[in-house]
């Protein structure tokens, strides 16, 4: 019997023991301390993840995951930021520069987006055409993705759009063509900017954007604080 309690407590450590990290539990190569951040950027700097008022001085802000005013109900992030990694950024901080000429810019909404992010979307919101799946993580979580819009620089106001920021229905689609004109050119001048400097379009979600190769960059579940504070 004693010998039988045994194997019984020896089996609930070694289960325990392989139990999956609530943080990752799907045992992806997620980035999930600031020093396996470092390490990664020390390897490949391309990687760095970047703040971008510091590359683009003047870029407007309204993070929506910041606040309780998003999809959620909740804040996401307890910092009003937006990171990116160092090429991303650099392509965005040229494409604002074109459109400065014409008098507009970008307003980010969301940028880099810590894995924990992506696990309380997929609980809330289990639709994988507006949710990533957290099996495979979200480019938001690799910093090569945005989800943007545009604004007039004297006055600060955003041009029309098809829909806000998280409409998760088919007008929200770049397909969705029964809009006014207006709406129509405000989004292909998005696209069109977007695609000069090397992003592509997430088809169901107008204002989300991927940079070339995106995948190329890796997860990561590091808080802005962490990355604010090296």
């Amino acid at each position: 019997m004693k010998r039988l309690l045994y194997l019984f407590i020896i089996a609930g450590l070694l289960a325990g023991c392989h139990r999956p990290d609530p943080r990752n539990p799907y045992n992806l190569p997620i980035a999930n301390t600031i020093e396996i951040y470092q390490a990664q950027v020390a390897e490949n700097p391309d990687t760095e993840l970047v703040d971008l008022q510091e590359m683009i001085p003047g870029i407007d802000l309204f993070i929506p995951y910041a606040t309780s005013q998003n999809f959620t109900g909740v804040p996401i992030y307890t910092s009003a930021k937006a990171f990116l990694c160092k090429p991303v950024a650099e392509a965005l901080a040229a494409a604002q520069d074109s459109l400065m000429k014409i008098g507009l810019g970008f307003r980010i909404l969301d940028a880099y987006r810590p894995y924990a992010g992506t696990l309380y979307f997929y609980k809330v919101y289990p639709d994988t055409t507006f949710v990533a799946n957290p099996a495979k993580g979200s480019i938001h979580n690799r910093g090569a993705a945005v989800d943007l819009t545009l604004i007039r620089l004297d006055t600060g106001e955003p041009l029309t759009m098809p829909t806000a920021f998280d409409s998760f229905s088919d007008t929200a689609s770049h397909l969705f063509m029964d809009l006014p004109p207006e709406v129509l050119e405000n989004r292909a001048l998005l696209r069109n900017i977007m695609e000069t400097y090397g992003f592509s379009i997430y088809e169901p979600e107008w204002w989300h954007y991927n940079f070339r190769n995106a995948r190329s960059y890796p997860l990561r579940d590091v808080s802005f604080e962490e990355l604010m504070n090296l």
